[in-house]
Formats: structure tokens, C-alpha cells, sequence
């Protein structure tokens, strides 16, 4: 596997080293001791699955302390636009997001550290995403910013027709309103 640090350094893109023959492919996506190695040592505790069409965005989500989430993003099936944004106060990159694209086919991981606003967009149907996280679900934690914060400046990728946004990620509060504690 190779280990990335995006420009915000602490998000990670991982490529591991896939093996592919006329059968199909085989890759480890995870190792505890190998994703150590290279600083991330989370202990994931739960995976989650999203299917999505085309110009779905999901987030940006995250979860308030001491629930707060890191995030492992793997793309299984489509493509994604993964984007990971600075909501630690008092970060020197506070509010900078960094976004790579995701496919089935080139195998790439995003590791999203806590203290990071996540979210996606669906490039094609039937885009299968599976993400592991260090603690559980909790309601009571979850929050979000919203996913066009103009100060934030995401370049979400350009489709055709209009992106589909849930109703709830619609009304999420910009980054300077965000209760991120």
C-alpha cells in the first residue's frame, strides 16, 4: 500500500497494491499493523454502506467528542468526489477542504481523521460506498455544515442535471455556525 498525505496533511489517501488476473483482483484494504505504520492507528468499530445514483452528495457529516469519528472511505462499485473538511478551531487549516475521486477501479481509500467534516458525490449510478469508523453512531453527536458553505469553496464536480441533496443535509448551518464541540 501507499500512503498519501493530501494538502491538508493529516487526511491520508491510501492505493493499495492490487493483484489481477483473468479471475479478477485481490487486495488487503485494511491492515491494523501496516495502516499503524504510517500514523493511523484507529481502532475501526463499525462499516458503513451507502448506495447512491448519480449526482447524489452526501454530508458533510461528522460527530461532536467524544463520539467523534475518523473515517476509512473506500469506493466499491461507481465513483466518488470524497471530500474532507478542517472544522478543528484554531487549526492552521481550519475551513480548508482537500477532495480526491474514488472508483471501484482504482481501489483508493480516503482516511478522514476526527475533527473532519466528510461528504461525497456520486459520479455514477449504482455507486457502492463503504466506510469503516473508530466509534459508533450516535444522534446525539451528529452533526453537519452545509455541503455549498460559499466560505468553504468545495468544487464539487460539474454534471449534468442537479445534484440530489437529502432534506436534512439542506438545512445543515454554514462552517461559521456549526457547533463543533
Amino acid at each position: 500500500m501507499t500512503f498519501t498525505p493530501l494538502d491538508v496533511s493529516e487526511v491520508v489517501l491510501i492505493l493499495p497494491c492490487a493483484f489481477g488476473d483473468a479471475r479478477g483482483f485481490f487486495y488487503e484494504g485494511y491492515r491494523k499493523d501496516v495502516f499503524a505504520a504510517h500514523g493511523i492507528p484507529e481502532r475501526f468499530v463499525q462499516d458503513n454502506y451507502s448506495f447512491s445514483v448519480r449526482g447524489v452528495v452526501r454530508g458533510l457529516h461528522y460527530q461532536i467528542p467524544p463520539k467523534a469519528q475518523a473515517k476509512l472511505i473506500h469506493v466499491t462499485r461507481g465513483a466518488i468526489f470524497d471530500v474532507a473538511v478542517d472544522i478543528r478551531r484554531g487549526s492552521p487549516t481550519f475551513g480548508r477542504w482537500v477532495g480526491r475521486t474514488l472508483t471501484g477501479e482504482n481501489h483508493g481509500m480516503l482516511y478522514i481523521p476526527a475533527g473532519f467534516a466528510h461528504g461525497f458525490c456520486a459520479l455514477e449510478d449504482g455507486t457502492q460506498v463503504i466506510y469503516k469508523v473508530s466509534d459508533f453512531y450516535s444522534p446525539l453527536h451528529e452533526r453537519g455544515v452545509l455541503w455549498s458553505d460559499p466560505a468553504i469553496g468545495i468544487e464539487w464536480p460539474r454534471l449534468d442535471g442537479a445534484y440530489q441533496i437529502s432534506e436534512r443535509d439542506r438545512q445543515y448551518p454554514l462552517l461559521q455556525d456549526a457547533l463543533l464541540a
